[in-house]
């Protein structure tokens, strides 16, 4: 396919990059809006894929000591449990269970609202905000904003202290995004008839969310798990022509038992270029969602409209 002929979400993906580190300079200029400080009891919340960003920052901040922090689907945020801030995070500012948590909130507990329109109703019901809108996407899959958010709250933690064990620096995640967005996806994954993706700590929200993004964009049969969980009964439906696709760190004797059953376990080793250095997992999450979109182009749907979709779930 040719650069005029390209998916507008593919385009779009491949910005990702530049996105990350205009998110982690918007940190550093003081110019982010109110993030959580450490300390601070912190809930963060969302729809979709932002409840998946969501959990994966949760995870992240504590294992950075920064404090306790608990993620939630907006519609099933505890009620009367008591946070020092809670954080929103909503591309379009229009999600219905989004602004009915915010409104339900206000006035009690501090609201930090991370969006890509600056002309949508969040702006008023949330008390402070974090307007994202060159990280906006025409796209109804959610591509570079999601990072993008999770970029800036990544960046939010290096502020105030270096990043957990075994974490890159925003700016070292976005050096290995580029090399994402370019090389060559691995041939067990476009050929596969199933996919599982499997995270550990901050890495399993990542996974949920690149499972997400092939039922999306290619309506592909897809799991994901914990990757302690995996051979808790998932690892049943593994056989030759199927994928397992980890991101971040493999768990002892995982690679022995998926080989055992047939199955192709896929890694940041297959990203040609990358030596001995793993990708960053957010990184490696851009080959997912490229993934996404070849898997939909080779079946003849189009990733740019995506089936029983839309940009934004507004009940009325």
């Amino acid at each position: 396919m040719t650069a005029a002929e390209q998916s507008r979400t593919a385009a779009e993906i491949a910005t990702q990059p530049g996105c990350w580190r205009r998110a982690a300079k918007a940190v550093e200029s003081g110019s982010a809006g109110a993030l959580p400080r450490p300390g601070e009891r912190v809930a963060v919340t969302g729809c979709g894929t932002s409840w998946f960003m969501a959990q994966s920052y949760a995870a992240l901040r504590e294992a950075a000591g920064q404090g306790e922090t608990d993620a939630f689907a907006a519609s099933e945020f505890p009620a009367g449990r008591a946070y020092d801030r809670v954080v929103a995070i909503t591309r379009s500012g229009t999600t219905s269970e989004v602004l009915g948590l915010l409104g339900h909130l206000r006035g009690r507990v501090p609201t930090t609202a991370l969006t890509a329109d600056p002309a949508t109703p969040v702006m008023e019901t949330a008390e402070h905000t974090a307007v994202l809108d060159w990280a906006d996407e025409e796209s109804v899959v959610q591509t570079r904003f999601a990072t993008t958010a999770l970029a800036l709250l990544r960046a939010g933690l290096e502020r105030h202290g270096a990043p957990p064990a075994g974490v890159k620096p925003v700016e070292q995640a976005a050096v290995d995004a580029e090399l994402a967005v370019v090389q060559p996806l691995p041939p067990a994954a476009l050929e596969a008839e199933q996919w599982t993706f499997l995270g550990r700590g901050w890495t399993y929200g990542l996974a949920l969310e690149a499972a997400l993004k092939m039922r999306e964009a290619a309506g592909a049969w897809t799991e994901a798990y914990p990757a302690m969980e995996y051979r808790h009964g998932p690892i049943a439906i593994a056989r030759p022509g199927r994928a397992v696709w980890l991101l971040g760190s493999l768990p002892e004797g995982l690679s022995a038992d998926i080989a055992r059953v047939g199955g192709a376990l896929l890694a940041d080793s297959d990203c040609p270029g990358t030596g001995e250095r793993a990708l960053d997992p957010m990184a490696d999450l851009i080959r997912a969602q490229r993934l996404a979109v070849a898997l939909a182009e080779a079946s003849g749907a189009d990733p740019d409209r995506p089936r029983n979709l839309t940009r934004s779930v507004v009940l009325g």
